[in-house]
């Protein structure tokens, strides 16, 4: 990829960014705030392939997880930067059930599935425009179609994302689904950051913040229980800002939770990240019920990114704001159903700073 930055002005471009083996184009653009963020997203998956941020000196990097070349998106790899769904995260024995009805999925992440199933949106080319905000930050929409039955999703679904880089330098995302029939969808963004930059050591000496009490109890294959649990006096609990290497230990083989964070459907702040040595900050915001936290301990160093470095163990750290995978029929844990005269919309916020006050100066 890596497509012309466009510096200290607002602005938006887009070039090639290579050709599927069916002849399909897949392009690159690039989203400037003017004032030091700056975004790359290809069409295909929807995804973000580079996101470079200033420390506390004005120095940018790339703070995201991925590749240079379109063919290793295409490859295996555990969907850096792509827009994931229908529906993000675990469905426990890939059954899905919506009122009396029950749909098989694939289990792709056996005995659950996962992430919308194989081959899912993320493999998708979508379609992109320019969008046009009265406050004239760059702004990109795009769009794809998932067919009925595809992965064994009951009803077709219209799916859109936007991108906003803003004068704040604040990235937004969100999303807009529409359906023939009522069926769920839980989009997330899968973005992979490192706040010392992509190819730095590890994240464990990032402080976290989540503003919750409660996770979602599992079971040894990461099957959800369909209930909570508190996570005071645990190594999940980051109510007080903490390293991650105090806590990545003690966590659920050292993954992490999928932390609820309350049915209000209001944006508010529900996380913070801090590296030190940098003094670059990310505050995550969002509409959506719930959190999950990833710490990559899966990554095992056969993945190479874009500084040549291999991904190892805890290169990484995601976010990911999404609803819970089994709320379709209402209730405590929320609902992701689309209904055909309901459209579904979702709203996450990303917002870069630093700070000159932290340690590492």
């Amino acid at each position: 990829m890596k497509c012309k930055l466009m510096g200290n002005t607002p602005s938006i471009s887009s070039c090639p960014c290579g050709v599927l083996p069916d002849g399909t184009p897949v392009e690159a653009w690039t989203l400037c705030s003017g004032v030091g963020l700056e975004v790359e997203v290809i069409t295909y998956g929807a995804t973000v392939t580079r996101l470079l941020s200033p420390d506390r000196n004005g120095k940018s990097a790339d703070i995201v997880l991925g590749f240079d070349r379109l063919d290793d998106y295409r490859g295996g790899h555990p969907y850096f930067g792509a827009v994931v769904g229908r529906v993000a995260g675990r469905i426990a024995n890939g059954l899905l059930r919506i009122g009396n009805e029950t749909f098989p999925l694939d289990r792709n992440d056996p005995p659950n599935h996962l992430h919308g199933g194989p081959d899912s949106i993320e493999r998708k080319v979508w379609k992109a425009r320019i969008i046009d905000r009265p406050d004239k930050a760059p702004s990109l929409e795009l769009t794809c179609h998932s067919p009925d039955g595809e992965n064994g999703y009951p009803g077709a679904v219209d799916l859109t994302v936007r991108y906003t880089v803003t004068s704040d330098n604040e990235l937004i995302f969100e999303t807009v689904a529409s359906s023939s029939r009522a069926t769920p969808v839980s989009l997330t963004q899968h973005s992979y950051f490192n706040l010392a930059g992509e190819g730095s050591d590890t994240i464990e000496d990032h402080e976290l913040q989540i503003l919750s009490k409660r996770i979602f109890a599992v079971d040894e294959t990461m099957t959800l229980l369909d209930e909570w649990k508190p996570v005071e006096k645990t190594a999940a609990s980051f109510e007080t800002a903490k390293p991650l290497r105090d806590a990545i230990p003690g966590l659920w083989k050292q993954h992490g939770d999928l932390y609820w964070l309350g049915g209000t459907g209001e944006l508010r702040a529900v996380a913070s990240v801090r590296e030190p040595r940098s003094g670059r900050i990310m505050e995550v915001a969002t509409t959506l019920p719930c959190l999950q936290l990833y710490t990559s301990v899966s990554l095992d160093g056969t993945l190479i990114g874009k500084s040549g470095q291999p991904y190892l163990p805890f290169s990484g750290l995601c976010l990911e704001c999404e609803g819970y995978p089994h709320a379709t029929a209402g209730g405590e844990f929320g609902d992701i159903l689309v209904h055909p005269d309901k459209p579904q919309t979702s709203t996450s916020v990303y917002t870069f700073s630093t700070d000159t006050t932290l340690s590492g100066q």
